[in-house]
């Protein structure tokens, strides 16, 4: 029986490499050998620190039943290497995607694999469950020509919503980071055109945002993305958000809180508070739309954004420990963090 190399969180700040022994291949299922995952630094964070609620009625089947011992993870990058008798033979050998955890091996059914465009290298294709969030972020925001948006927040997801909101022809674009690494990967990415950077594209830090007179100049923002995992940031995103403006939360919080100010302004301004994950498609679309739907338009934007240049750390699964201390003690150094098998 073949074996995987598969990585546990234990408990809060530790993790372990397990071998596990694979099942038999079944008749419908084939064995995925692993080339890469990505690692989501919010979520996994969560994970890692001991911050994530322990659910066991999530919507999604990757956040339910989250207790330690656990194997977690969702972007992982593979070549299919043994079919199953009644699997179609053109399965051998297709790089895929799959919502798997961190593993060198894992054995599934066809129809839990999305094939990559030829188009795209495995590490560009680890990117996809964040640019699907993205995608869905845009949706649930739906910017308007003319706009003045804010985007607060620029780990992966913010960087590939900004890539995305820079395809609109909106007033301004305000990119805040308290990082420098991440306020300047896209502005740096040489992927805009200079003058398109000067009028349209800011990037501040927090405290910049606040005496800036550019953003201030704007009257506030019509649409506010609030991406930074951190939940005080709400109260920056009501502040700046102008009278019927949207603010889109796509953080996912876990057990963090903070006091969020309702009072003063907000009570009048009829702004709206979106939630926003992307496990679901908004009900005004979802008569139109569905999954394999957005996972094409998804996989075009990766080949429009082209987001591999943010991998800034490659790990092996066996330094996973020093992968999680990084991201935990020196966020600031990093962007995309990957593991390679």
């Amino acid at each position: 029986m073949p074996k995987a190399s598969t990585l546990f969180f234990t408990s809060p700040k530790q993790v372990e490499i397990k071998e596990i022994l694979l099942p038999a291949l079944q008749d419908d299922e084939v064995l995925v050998e692993t080339i890469c995952s990505a690692i989501s630094a919010g979520t996994e964070m969560l994970v890692y620190r001991n911050q994530f609620p322990h659910l066991k009625d999530a919507h999604d089947s990757v956040s339910s039943d989250l207790n330690y011992p656990l194997a977690y993870g969702y972007a992982c990058v593979g070549k299919v290497k043994e079919l199953g008798k009644m699997v179609n033979g053109e399965w051998k050998d297709k790089l895929v995607f799959a919502f798997q955890p961190h593993t060198s091996h894992f054995i599934t059914k066809t129809d839990s694999l999305i094939p990559i465009p030829a188009s795209l290298s495995p590490q560009t294709a680890c990117f996809f469950p964040n640019m699907e969030t993205a995608v869905n972020l845009i949706q649930d925001g739906a910017p308007i020509l003319g706009e003045r948006v804010l985007v607060l927040g620029q780990g992966v997801v913010g960087l590939l919503t900004a890539s995305l909101l820079n395809e609109f022809p909106l007033e301004s674009l305000i990119l805040v980071d308290n990082y420098e690494l991440r306020r300047k990967a896209l502005v740096e990415s040489g992927k805009w055109k200079e003058e398109s950077l000067r009028s349209n594209v800011k990037g501040l830090s927090a405290e910049d945002l606040h005496k800036d007179s550019f953003a201030y100049a704007q009257s506030k923002f019509d649409l506010v993305y609030e991406l930074t995992g951190s939940p005080t940031a709400l109260n920056d995103a009501i502040e700046l958000t102008t009278f019927s403006g949207r603010i889109v939360i796509g953080s996912w919080y876990g057990e963090k809180k903070s006091e969020v100010n309702l009072g003063g302004s907000f009570h009048r301004s009829r702004i709206k508070l979106i939630s926003s994950q992307v496990s679901t498609i908004m009900p005004e679309l979802s008569g139109r739309w569905d999954k394999a739907r957005r996972f094409q338009v998804t996989w075009e934007a990766l080949e429009r954004v082209k987001p591999e240049k943010w991998i800034t750390h490659r790990f092996s699964l066996s330094d996973a420990s020093k992968a999680y201390q990084l991201l935990d003690e020196n966020p600031q150094e990093t962007i995309q963090v990957i593991f390679t098998y």
